[in-house]
């Protein structure tokens, strides 16, 4: 997933390469390594292994470059079905106490059960996650907020330390599952980060579609509290990750359909730094209230293109797997 620090929704246009144009760009590419090398003999490589003047940084960038020019644009890969989550009807009212029907002449009236005690309606404070400091994963590279998140959803699970090797090696490895329909900038999308929790232990991830808001976060505190696993929220019109691990509600989502969410528990990978768009990030596990969700928890709008059914709603990457 793309993240800059602009004016404009983050996303670059979708890479394209014609005859007229590939010895240009292949020429550029060898003239670039042939600087690089250069700058590196002049530099050295314990600037770039340190960091030196963000020596390693640009290195890194440079690398990524090239690797999503020798990739070329993203496979029209098929990804799973995204599914469009119709709103839940409001919990039925209590049905009114039952008339016995009239007896005959004589009949004894049978004994009435025992009235099912009803369930209360009280709120709910819900974190799956105890130590937030503990699987927290900053993004490496700003355009990494997505293998950050991949890594933080791991380590939740049990499924591996928070590092930066591992952050690395996720990332490394998106082309395996990159598809044009599910980032035309090539890659990550929700269907990717799915793949790459599946790929490293964790399946049964799917991409969720709502129309609302309320109702987003509703069916993403029901498929925390019924799986015990965290879910991925697409924050910032679909350009950034945020991991949401709990949730308060006025109410049990999973018994009463019109809970209504007032917050979530997230971990931002962004966190320490502070955009220019979207403000200062916050620590890990620290709790959005909702109007810190109605700020960066918005519909997706990506500025490369349409993505169909996505567009306009909010979309989340859910757990249906029980957690084991």
């Amino acid at each position: 997933m793309d993240v800059h620090r602009r004016r404009v929704d983050p996303g670059y246009p979708r890479l394209r390469i014609d005859r007229g144009r590939g010895r240009s760009r292949t020429k550029k590419a060898l003239i670039g390594l042939l600087v690089l090398g250069l700058v590196a003999g002049v530099v050295g490589t314990s600037a770039i292994a340190t960091d030196t003047l963000g020596a390693g940084h640009l290195y890194e960038r440079f690398l990524a470059k090239v690797d999503r020019f020798l990739a070329g644009p993203p496979p029209n890969r098929s990804i799973d079905p995204e599914v469009i989550v119709t709103p839940e009807p409001a919990s039925p009212a209590p049905s009114p106490t039952p008339t016995l029907p009239p007896l005959a002449s004589g009949q004894p009236r049978p004994t009435p059960g025992p009235t099912p005690t009803p369930i209360p309606r009280v709120a709910v404070d819900v974190d799956i996650v105890q130590n937030h400091d503990a699987v927290f994963a900053h993004e490496i590279d700003k355009d990494w907020c997505a293998p950050a998140g991949v890594t933080m959803v791991l380590a939740v699970l049990g499924k591996g330390d928070p590092t930066e090797a591992r952050q690395r090696e996720i990332a490394s490895r998106v082309r395996e599952w990159e598809s044009y329909s599910d980032s035309h900038n090539g890659d990550w999308g929700p269907s990717a980060m799915a793949q790459a929790l599946a790929a490293y232990g964790a399946p049964g991830y799917r991409t969720r579609i709502y129309e609302t808001r309320a109702d987003a976060l509703r069916g993403a505190a029901k498929a925390i509290a019924l799986t015990h696993s965290p879910v991925i929220l697409l924050a910032w019109r679909g350009a950034h990750t945020w991991v949401m691990t709990g949730y308060r509600a006025n109410a049990d989502p999973l018994v009463f359909a019109d809970a209504k969410v007032s917050g979530t528990y997230i971990l931002d990978p962004w966190f320490p730094w502070n955009s220019s768009i979207w403000g200062q990030s916050d620590p890990p596990g620290t709790f959005q209230d909702a109007q810190n969700m109605i700020d960066n928890f918005l519909p997706w709008q990506r500025p490369e293109g349409h993505y169909g059914s996505r567009d306009g709603n909010f979309v989340v990457v859910e757990p249906t797997l029980p957690r084991g």
